[in-house]
């Protein structure tokens, strides 16, 4: 196909992330570039604004400006989660033609691969030229057909951070630690906490996934294990763990437009862990539950640099390809290189191998029914980047006198 000629629109989906306006950067600088391209313009609140024709123009925003951007995290053009209707499909594509838009940018995960995958069907039924290119992110790494999602990195690089953090908080004044993180299907962000461990006595000491059962019995036995051994014990739990017959541990009956289980924003699973340990092993034993909540997608200073510079050029790549004329819709894909420092080639995908499905953790990834292997640690590290160190004293004893 030729490239067709009008103006291209842009919509942030889905939650926020580190590198999220990267991305959002690297299609604006490119379309800007592109002879076919007229106007750039932003969605306000993703298809709610194509709704709203709440649209501003990113043309107008100077070079020096769109750098800042970059660098924030959180969505510049804020965000949405919705599920369009035919209805609203229509009349978005009303506001479309109003503004002679020929290309659509949605930067998001597998439910804003959806709604693209949504538009470009009924693009084809209207008859209407639309080149549609979905550019992916999430924390949650279960977009599958691509080695890493761009805004995981960064999360994963916060999630270690912080269990770094409690490894020397709870060998000070020691007890239970239990740190609920973000993940509803795939537990890849809570599996980023095994890159705290430095010492052989380093926490995470158990590590509870979404990809295996969850065994309220097992889990306290485990738990008394370590504390036990060591005095102390660390743990990291998905949001979405659940028992052998997919049922959530802490369950919740509010869901979004795309039907999920909302899970974040309460404390309550870690409450209940906390809960069963003191009911089982005694009142007295000491119990703190953490849950990292939205602080895991938008923390400032935990960017990781690989994921930053793939962040900017999925963006760059969406709109190259898009205004080549190779494809009328499509997501872009991340192959990862050998070698060593971390460098990857991109490539077009259907937006069908992306929309609506997640990727769990492969099992070669997981080691038993608490663990992960090595191979995601070599996976992960990579992604991340270097980490501090953690120095101990040498602990050498004084005679006593």
């Amino acid at each position: 196909m030729s490239a067709p000629k009008g103006n291209a629109l842009i919509g942030q989906s889905g939650g926020p992330t580190h590198v999220i306006n990267q991305s959002l950067v690297g299609v604006v600088e490119t379309a800007l570039a592109c002879p076919a391209i007229g106007k750039v313009y932003g969605a306000l609140h993703g298809f709610k604004g194509v709704l709203e024709e709440n649209l501003i123009d990113l043309g107008a925003e100077s070079r020096e400006t769109l750098e800042a951007v970059a660098q924030v995290p959180g969505a510049a053009l804020r965000s949405v989660r919705k599920k369009p209707t035919v209805e609203e499909c229509e009349r978005a594509f009303a506001v479309l033609k109003r503004h002679d838009v020929r290309y659509f940018f949605y930067i998001g995960g597998n439910d804003s691969a959806e709604t693209a995958h949504i538009l470009s069907e009924m693009a084809a039924r209207e008859k209407h030229e639309l080149v549609l290119y979905h550019v992916p992110k999430t924390i949650d790494n279960d977009l599958r057909a691509t080695d890493f999602c761009p805004g995981y990195p960064s999360a994963a690089r916060y999630v270690s951070l912080c269990f770094l953090g409690d490894n020397v908080d709870v060998r000070s004044l020691p007890g239970i630690k239990i740190n609920v993180v973000m993940g509803r299907n795939a537990g890849w962000l809570t599996a980023a906490s095994a890159l705290a461990r430095q010492h052989p006595d380093d926490g995470p000491h158990l590590v509870y996934l979404p990809e295996t059962a969850f065994d309220p019995e097992e889990f306290v036995a485990s738990v008394d294990a370590v504390n036990k051994r060591l005095g102390r014990c660390i743990v990291a739990v998905s949001e979405g763990i659940h028992d052998a017959a997919g049922k959530l541990f802490a369950d919740s009956k509010e869901t979004d437009s795309h039907g999920n289980v909302q899970l974040s924003g309460s404390g309550a699973l870690g409450d209940k862990l906390a809960s069963l340990l003191k009911a089982r092993l005694g009142e007295k034993l000491r119990v703190r539950a953490d849950t990292f909540g939205y602080a895991q997608r938008s923390y400032f200073g935990a960017a990781s640099a690989v994921d930053s510079g793939v962040a900017r050029e999925v963006g760059r790549v969406a709109a190259r390809l898009a205004a080549s004329g190779a494809a009328p819709t499509g997501t872009i894909s991340i192959r990862r290189e050998s070698g060593s420092p971390y460098r990857a080639n991109y490539v077009r995908s259907e937006l069908s191998a992306v929309a609506k499905v997640t990727r769990p953790m492969e099992a070669e990834l997981l080691s038993g029914v608490h663990d992960v292997s090595p191979a995601f640690l070599d996976y992960l590290r990579p992604l991340v980047g270097e980490l501090p160190r953690a120095a101990r004293l040498s602990d050498i004893a004084v005679p006593k006198r």
